[in-house]
């Protein structure tokens, strides 16, 4: 019986260190989370920016390109063609790089959206789904 009696409150003293322990990591976990929460959506931020900057290069260009376009137009109409063949080459050239410029801020934006931190909550409902899995053992 004397076992049994000294058992008793170290297991008690044990189920509090563990709830303290389970509460401490409880605490942590949710830190983590929260901090890996604000990673993603500072790099989603960046993509987007970068995404946007590239677009509004592109825009610039294709206007760039414009211009050149309507400057081949008037000397196509004034000079012979050498010089207005050269300067359709230049306006094809800027409408491509402005298509390129497009393509690629376009690319940025879709894999910045949408704008939740899919990997921190990926993360915890797997640590919910664990917790939930420890607790009916």
């Amino acid at each position: 019986m004397t076992g049994t009696t000294d058992r008793r409150p170290e297991e008690q003293h044990s189920v509090g260190e563990l709830v303290g322990q389970a509460t401490e990591q409880l605490s942590e976990l949710v830190r983590q989370e929260i901090q890996l929460a604000k990673e993603e959506l500072t790099e989603k931020g960046r993509r987007a920016g970068r995404g946007g900057g590239l677009l509004g290069a592109a825009g610039a260009v294709a206007y760039v390109g414009l211009m050149a376009l309507s400057a081949t137009g008037a000397v196509a109409l004034s000079l012979v063609l050498p010089v207005w063949a050269a300067a359709l080459i230049v306006t094809v050239v800027l409408f491509v790089v402005a298509g390129v410029l497009a393509k690629t801020g376009r690319a940025q934006f879709s894999r910045a959206t949408p704008p939740l931190p899919e990997q921190a909550m990926d993360s915890v409902r797997a640590d919910v789904d664990e917790i939930k899995e420890r607790a009916h053992r």
